[in-house]
């Protein structure tokens, strides 16, 4: 089992960031990567169990079922149905802290995943630096305009 993490502070409270990031199917709005996004079965999007069908701005297919949101810890778990990357049993978890010093969080991205010896460095760039850094990346310049 692989195991990546990804940590970042970002300039505004946890507040604003998870308002930007809570929303299970709004990945299109704030991640690079993702081409578009929807909830099957006409599902909440902050129901846990449901489903998030989306593509990749590359052409990929993946599917992804919400296991939890908290609203009070600023954290959502969710597990990968099926994508074009090779993996299983991939379980991941995005949790926001307030820094109590000037008005900041501190962003965390987690996943445990397995998949081909072969691939491990590769999915572990992919996922890390690609997918979990590159949505930081990317709050951290929304945030940054304001």
């Amino acid at each position: 089992m692989i195991r990546i993490y990804v940590s970042s502070v970002i300039d505004t409270g946890a507040d604003n960031v998870w308002a930007r990031i809570r929303d299970f199917n709004a990945l299109p709005l704030w991640h690079p990567a993702i081409a578009d996004s929807r909830i099957e079965n006409q599902q909440p999007s902050d129901r846990v169990g449901c489903i998030r069908h989306f593509h990749t701005r590359e052409g990929g297919m993946i599917r992804e079922r919400l296991l939890a949101l908290s609203d009070y810890d600023y954290s959502c778990t969710y597990e990968i149905l099926e994508s074009p990357m090779g993996v299983s049993n991939y379980v991941a978890t995005l949790k926001l802290t307030p820094v109590t010093d000037g008005n900041r969080c501190f962003a965390e991205w987690s996943a445990e995943f397995d998949c081909a010896e072969e691939r491990e460095h590769e999915l572990g760039q992919l996922i890390g630096e690609g997918v979990f850094q590159g949505g930081f990346n990317a709050l951290k310049l929304h945030f940054g305009k304001r």
